[in-house]
């Protein structure tokens, strides 16, 4: 899985430009996401699970850019139309995230209402598109995309901004799914409702003091 999320998006990416995945001739690619794979598992159980759902949605936030900016450079370098640059910046950051929840036997994170996740990216490539066409320079353009993809999906997870939903028909209630959010959703919550969101990990009861 961490090597499905950490290079799916990179190398579906350049074999659609019809190019050798980075991640096939350097093993550095490989090596990183193993490691951090590795540090993730433990993470993701115990009480890292708290950091999971909070500093860590921040630092997938900061990657989030950067993947829709080389996807974006990658297709003005080989000649792409406007289309397909922002086809490769929305593929460059999500594809990973598409064949991990497949794999895993679950509805892709593209098709459930989040907090702009496709938007992000899309918006991301399309300035870094514009600011470089305006002859702004290729680092200009970066920093300019990043501020404005980083800042927007920072914002979009403390707050809890969704994408909107299409018009139910009239009487029809849309119930929440109980996913935890950062920022207001999660601060101040009692030791019960941590446990119904499922964020709180509790020793095995036979492990107690009063164990036989």
């Amino acid at each position: 899985m961490a090597l499905l999320g950490g290079l799916g998006g990179g190398i579906t990416r350049d074999v659609m430009v019809g190019e050798v995945p980075a991640a096939l001739t350097n093993p550095a690619y490989i090596l990183l996401c193993l490691v951090f794979g590795f540090i993730g598992y433990h993470l993701a159980y115990a009480k890292g699970q708290l950091f999971r759902e909070g500093v860590f949605q921040f630092m997938t936030a900061f990657s989030l850019p950067w993947y829709a900016i080389v996807g974006a450079q990658k297709g003005v370098t080989v000649g792409l139309p406007v289309l397909g640059c922002l086809l490769l910046a929305l593929v460059g950051p999500t594809a990973g995230r598409w064949l991990v929840d497949v794999s895993s036997g679950v509805t892709p994170k593209q098709f459930i209402r989040g907090e702009w996740f496709i938007a992000t990216a899309l918006l991301t490539g399309a300035v870094w598109i514009l600011v470089y066409w305006a002859g702004a320079g290729t680092w200009w353009a970066a920093g300019l995309a990043f501020v404005t993809g980083y800042t927007l999906r920072t914002l979009a997870l403390f707050r809890g901004w969704e994408e909107p939903l299409p018009k139910e028909a009239k009487g029809v209630v849309i119930h929440g799914e109980g996913r935890p959010l950062l920022g207001r959703k999660l601060r101040g919550k009692s030791q019960r409702e941590l446990r119904d969101l499922g964020l709180l990990v509790e020793e095995d009861a036979d492990s107690g003091p009063h164990s036989g």
